[in-house]
């Protein structure tokens, strides 16, 4: 439909924040509470109005969906951009609707990325490599994941992830408790040589804090 006179503005019965336009008696599009407040009844409208309305009426239900979806945790924009493209909205509304969330504060690539070091280095230490993997997976720019990562110190990371476990684990010997802490590192991204020495490190302040702990080991497997 295009131009028209506008012949009700009707206020949704499940949404109260979005009205129905009727335009020459038929429904025609619907906007959102703020917007549709800026009509009237018997207003007339030139189809490059209504296309007009339409298109930020578009920008506006896709920056919606956004923020439900930002309500779980930071995102990225390239994450926010896949999102609103699986609910099939079109590039350019997508484009659009992305320049007023950064606008507003709700999408920062370089506050994101802040976050999920910070996040990942309280509650599951990764090594700086597999950081750098994670955030271009998330479509952080290479310079804002070098600032992020600037000065991070991956054999503290490697420490902090290799106590969690070892607090956790009852080895039936060194031997064990070697293996499985050098495998956990391994898996988190950690080079040889910072595994190698966190692990001697915990080894050496476990045994001081309980000197029985690998008591049950032979000499050989304590060299």
């Amino acid at each position: 439909m295009g131009a028209g006179v506008i012949t009700a503005l009707e206020i949704h019965k499940r949404n109260k924040e979005r009205v129905s336009v009727y335009l020459d008696g038929e429904y025609a599009f619907s906007l959102s509470l703020i917007e549709a407040a800026k009509l009237r009844k018997g207003q007339a409208l030139t189809a490059a109005e209504v296309d007009r309305l339409r298109a930020a009426d578009l920008v506006d239900q896709a920056v919606d969906r956004a923020v439900h979806f930002l309500r779980f945790r930071p995102r990225s924009a390239a994450e926010v951009r896949r999102n609103l493209s699986e609910k099939q909205f079109p590039q350019t509304v997508i484009t659009a609707a992305l320049e007023r969330l950064a606008m507003l504060g709700y999408v920062d690539d370089a506050a994101f990325a802040r976050y999920w070091v910070e996040n990942r280095s309280e509650f599951k230490p990764i090594s700086p490599a597999a950081l750098r993997y994670e955030l271009r997976q998330k479509g952080v720019d290479e310079a804002i994941i070098a600032e992020v990562l600037d000065g991070l110190d991956a054999e503290m990371l490697a420490y902090r992830a290799g106590l969690k476990l070892a607090r956790r684990l009852r080895p039936r010997s060194r031997q064990e408790f070697r293996a499985r802490l050098e495998s956990f590192l391994q898996r988190r991204g950690f080079a040889y040589t910072i595994i190698r020495d966190t692990v001697a490190r915990l080894i050496e302040e476990l045994e001081a804090q309980d000197p029985s702990l690998f008591s049950s080991l032979d000499k050989s497997d304590e060299e």
